[in-house]
């Protein structure tokens, strides 16, 4: 059996649209000739759809997209059709939906798989709107049983995970029901390692069960969520005949029964220069989706602003990127040279605003309620909201889009300021500790090597007051972000982190200032997520709470 994968970037809502790129994807692969053309999770929709699956009309549309690919399967008689989309129970109790995967041929729904586990962990909240399937069965399709499942279902494999969230294998059911081939198709965001994790998973099913294992993995940014493909197909001894490449749409057909299939080498992408990758490409489809085309950005002089610039350069192109420099009272020549050096390799357009009147502006107005003499936060704080205030202002002005700059370490202690260097339309670096913006720099440079080495050598400073520098007020680095690590991703409590052998006061110190800031990353803008545990959505934190370890 001849399999067409079709691995691409749906936009969530545009149904029309999406029919309109299943419609490419088949007449790019009509020369194969293949018997089956398999699509990503829910595509006629886009995933995640979210709450717009709550909207009868949404519903309605998806139904005509459903329609429209029928159609479509008439001018190709000899090729099965697999397409993830909402489908609707008929039952009066539950949510009323299916998440499904359609089998369509010849103009006719032939076969319907709804999806079993529905996670609601982490960024999926898919118990919220989808009822499981009642049943798994296989469907007899030309010279194969296709077993048919989506995404999650394929992720309850018990020889990998020391902790289940399922009691029921949908896997090992359709391989006892009959099935001689998986097919699999998937929304599966990304994140750093889960390439791999994916690979073991998918390749464990085809060497347990004896049964070649297909699936098609959407790609592309919807909104803070990356996917990045790498769809793959197996041999019945696990052995990879086709890995698709990552964070790009592409179409490939396998030949499934073929008695000599050749293995393919696998190589995941390097952890840094996957993480890249995932960057650039959730940025671009974020101003794509979202209907910019230029971006704007604030330049320090520092490492995160720097390596921000860049992935933007890379995702819309440095024409479409306008860098903005706002030196202020405490702002060293050094960081305004820097900046401007970095503008000139990378080509971007670049302006440079004071904000120093605009200060002296501010502090003269609040003379009578705050003493610019106390020092403290208030008054670096005015920097900050000040160089935001002009960000924003061209995006009113010009239509650019503002990236934010700050890091997860940053954002996790609180060491940022509302209504300040947190405006923006896009956090691109919300979810990368500090330590790993350094190795993107050393990455980005070994490609070409465009920020300056004075920008990667100097202590990180918010420039906000004078001899300021980060460890002032932050542990070090390589020290912060371990624990923030451990409490974030691996959420351990201070005495297992403290058991790592991390000093007791650093981690009581590091956790309270975590807990304490939920108020601010609640508000702050949406970032991209890259690790498994990312702020916002995928992590569900009170605020107005009183609770410590």
């Amino acid at each position: 059996m001849k399999i067409a994968i079709a691995q691409l970037n749906p936009v969530v809502g545009d149904t029309t649209g999406n029919v309109g790129r299943l419609e490419e994807a088949l007449a790019a692969c009509s020369r194969d000739m293949p018997d089956l053309v398999i699509f990503p999770e829910l595509f006629l929709t886009g995933y995640p759809p979210r709450d717009l699956l709550e909207h009868a009309w949404f519903i309605r549309r998806a139904d005509e997209a459903v329609r429209a690919v029928c159609d479509l399967s008439k001018r190709s008689p000899g090729t099965g059709i697999l397409v993830g989309a909402p489908v609707a129970t008929g039952k009066e109790t539950g949510r009323g939906l299916y998440n499904a995967a359609l089998l369509i041929r010849n103009g006719n729904i032939v076969f319907s798989a709804a999806k079993s586990l529905l996670p609601v962990y982490d960024v999926f909240d898919e118990g919220r709107y989808f009822d499981p399937a009642p049943a798994v069965q296989p469907v007899p399709f030309k010279d194969q049983v296709l077993g048919i499942t989506i995404c999650e279902d394929a992720w309850n494999d018990p020889d990998l995970w020391p902790r289940r969230y399922y009691p029921f294998d949908p896997q090992q059911a359709l391989a006892a029901a009959g099935a001689t081939l998986f097919v699999n198709i998937a929304a599966s965001p990304f994140h750093i390692g889960k390439e791999t994790v994916r690979f073991r998973i998918f390749q464990n099913h085809a060497r347990k069960h004896g049964i070649p294992f297909v699936c098609v993995n959407q790609v592309g940014g919807n909104d803070e969520l990356v996917f990045d493909g790498r769809s793959m197909c197996f041999d019945p001894e696990g052995k990879p005949v086709a890995v698709l490449p990552a964070f790009t749409e592409h179409i490939r057909t396998v030949e499934i029964a073929g008695p000599h299939r050749t293995p393919v080498p696998y190589r995941p992408v390097p952890k840094i220069e996957s993480l890249y990758q995932a960057l650039v490409c959730g940025l671009a489809d974020y101003v794509r989706k979202c209907g910019f085309s230029r971006v704007v950005v604030g330049l320090s002089g520092g490492i995160d602003s720097a390596v921000v610039c860049c992935i933007a350069a890379d995702a819309v192109g440095p024409g479409n990127v306008l860098a903005v420099t706002m030196p202020g009272p405490y702002s060293s020549a050094g960081s305004i040279d820097d900046s401007r050096a970095l503008a000139a390799h990378l080509g971007v357009e670049m302006h440079e605003i004071p904000i120093t009147p605009v200060f002296s502006a501010y502090s003269e107005a609040l003379a009578g309620f705050c003493d610019p003499r106390g020092g403290g936060v208030t008054f670096e704080n005015i920097q900050a909201r000040i160089r935001g205030n002009i960000l924003m202002a061209l995006s009113n002005e010009s239509g650019h889009l503002v990236l934010s700059t700050g890091n997860k370490s940053e954002l996790a202690v609180g060491y940022c300021t509302l209504y300040g260097d947190m405006s923006g339309g896009l956090a691109v670096i919300s979810d990368v500790l500090k330590t790993d913006v350094y190795r993107l720099a050393a990455h980005i440079n070994r490609r070409s090597p465009v920020i300056p080495p004075e920008i990667l050598e100097k202590p990180p400073s918010a420039e906000l007051r004078p001899g300021q520098r980060d460890q002032d007020t932050l542990p070090p680095y390589d020290i912060l972000d371990p624990i923030l690590h451990c409490y974030i991703d691996e959420e351990l409590d201070p005495a297992a982190i403290c058991g790592r052998g991390f000093d007791p006061e650093t981690v009581r110190r590091t956790v309270a200032l975590v807990d304490r800031n939920e108020y601010k990353r609640r508000q702050a803008a949406p970032g991209l997520k890259v690790t498994p545990k990312a702020f916002g959505s995928g992590r569900r934190m009170p605020i107005a709470a009183k609770y410590r370890d």
